[in-house]
C-alpha cells in the first residue's frame, strides 16, 4: 500500500487524492491554509479534462453549479461601450459550448466531497523533505515528521515542494508581463448574468456576478515588469492594486474600495512554470507547481484535472516502479501543457465569438495509456 503525501489542497492535489484514493493507494493531504480557500475566479472545464470530472461522477454536478452568463460588454476606460457579445464571453468562450465554467471553490468543494477516508491537514506545511531508497521523511510545520512513500508537490505557482526539492523558483517562472487580483464584494452594479471587461492602455479587468446575480468576483490587473512584493501580505498587496490603478475612471474607484474589506482577496503575476523535469526522486510536481500555464490560457483548471488522472493512473499501474510512473506521466503530459502554454504567449484568439485558439489544444491528450487498470 503506497502511502503518498499531496501537499497543497487545490483542484490539483484534491483531484489527485481523489483518484490516489480510488486506486488503492494512501494519499494525505497537507495545505497552509487554515482551511478550504474562498474566492477566487471562474475556470473552465473543457475537452479531456470534461471526461475526466465525468469518469468522478462529477459532471452533472458541475453543470449544476456552472455560470449562467448572457454575454459581455468590452469598455474603454470611461466606461464607454466598445462592443458587445451575446455568443460568447472573454472568460469562457462561446455560450454554447458543452464547456462548463464554474466557481474555483465550488470545482474544490464538489472534488473534496468525494474524497472521503482522504486525511486532510488544515494549517500546516512542509518544512522539508528527506529522501532515501525506501522513502521521504517530512518534516512539518506544526505536526510531527511522517515517513511516506512518494510526495506530490500540488502547491501552486510558487511550490514550496518545488522550492524544498528542485531549488529556487526564479529558474522556473517565465514573467508575462501583467499583474492581476481577484476578490469578491456585493453587486452594487446590479449586474444580470452579463460581464463587463474593461481596458485602458496596460490596465484594466473585469468584472461579474455570481450567486445568482447576489456577489460580484473583480478582477483588476496592470502591466508591469516583475518586482518583489511579500507573497503573504495581502495589505501590502491591496496597496500595490490601489496605487497603479488608482488613476483609472468608470467604476474602478468603487471597485477599489470594496478591495480594502474584501476577505478573499488574491494577488500574482502572470506567469507560467517551465521545467525540464517534475519529479526528482520520490518527489512529483503537477498543475501549476510543475507547468503553471497562467490565467491567460483558459486551461490552468483542464491541466490540474487530466494531470492528477495521469499521474495516478500510472503510479496504480506500475506498483512500487515509481520512476518509470514519474517518466511515463511526464512523457503524456508534456506535449499536452506545451500546448496549453502557447495559448498564453501567442497563440491566443482575441474574438471571443470566433474559433478560439483552446479548442484546437483541449482534446490533445489521450487519457488512456498502456498501464494495468486499478
Amino acid at each position: 500500500m503506497t502511502t503518498v503525501l499531496i501537499s497543497g489542497a487545490g483542484i490539483a492535489g484534491t483531484a489527485l487524492a481523489y483518484w490516489l484514493r480510488r486506486r488503492g493507494l494512501i494519499p494525505t493531504v497537507v495545505e497552509r491554509a487554515p482551511g478550504p480557500h474562498p474566492g477566487g475566479q471562474a475556470v473552465d472545464v473543457r475537452g479531456a479534462a470534461l471526461t475526466v470530472l465525468g469518469r468522478m461522477g462529477l459532471e452533472d454536478a458541475a453543470r449544476e453549479r456552472r455560470t449562467t452568463m448572457l454575454g459581455m460588454s468590452m469598455l474603454d476606460g470611461n466606461g464607454d461601450e466598445l462592443w458587445r457579445s451575446e455568443e460568447a464571453t472573454l472568460s469562457s468562450g462561446r455560450l454554447d459550448s458543452d464547456d462548463i465554467e464554474l466557481l474555483r471553490e465550488d470545482l474544490v468543494e464538489l472534488i473534496r466531497s468525494r474524497t472521503d477516508g482522504v486525511e486532510h491537514r488544515f494549517d500546516d506545511s512542509v518544512l522539508a523533505v528527506d529522501q532515501d531508497d525506501e522513502g521521504a521523511t517530512v518534516r512539518f510545520e506544526r505536526g510531527a515528521p511522517q515517513r511516506f512513500d512518494l510526495v506530490v508537490g500540488a502547491d501552486g505557482l510558487h511550490s514550496n515542494t518545488r522550492r524544498l526539492v528542485f531549488g529556487p523558483e526564479t529558474p522556473f517562472i517565465r514573467h508575462l508581463g501583467t499583474y492581476v487580483s481577484i476578490f469578491s464584494a456585493e453587486n452594487f452594479l446590479e449586474l444580470d448574468n452579463w460581464q463587463y471587461w474593461f481596458n485602458d492602455g496596460g490596465n484594466g479587468g473585469a468584472v461579474y456576478p455570481v450567486r445568482e446575480n447576489t456577489e460580484l468576483r473583480i478582477n483588476l490587473g496592470f502591466a508591469a515588469e516583475p518586482f518583489d512584493y511579500d507573497h503573504r501580505d495581502t495589505e501590502a498587496q491591496k496597496r500595490v492594486v490601489a496605487d497603479r490603478l488608482g488613476g483609472m475612471g468608470w467604476e474602478v474607484p468603487r471597485m477599489i474600495e470594496k478591495m480594502w474589506h474584501a476577505d478573499d482577496f488574491y494577488f500574482d503575476s502572470m506567469s507560467q512554470i517551465c521545467m525540464d523535469r517534475w519529479s526528482l526522486g520520490r518527489v512529483a510536481l503537477i498543475g501549476d507547481a510543475a507547468h503553471c500555464a497562467s490565467p491567460l490560457s483558459g486551461q490552468g483548471t483542464s491541466l490540474a484535472l487530466v494531470g492528477a488522472y495521469v499521474l495516478a493512473e500510472e503510479l496504480a499501474g506500475r506498483p512500487g516502479g515509481h520512476r518509470a510512473a514519474f517518466e511515463r506521466y511526464e512523457e503524456r503530459m508534456r506535449p499536452f501543457v506545451e500546448c496549453n502554454q502557447a495559448l498564453a504567449t501567442g497563440d491566443r484568439d482575441a474574438d471571443p465569438g470566433g474559433e478560439p485558439a483552446v479548442d484546437r489544444v483541449k482534446n490533445a491528450i489521450e487519457l488512456d495509456g498502456d498501464f494495468r487498470r486499478g
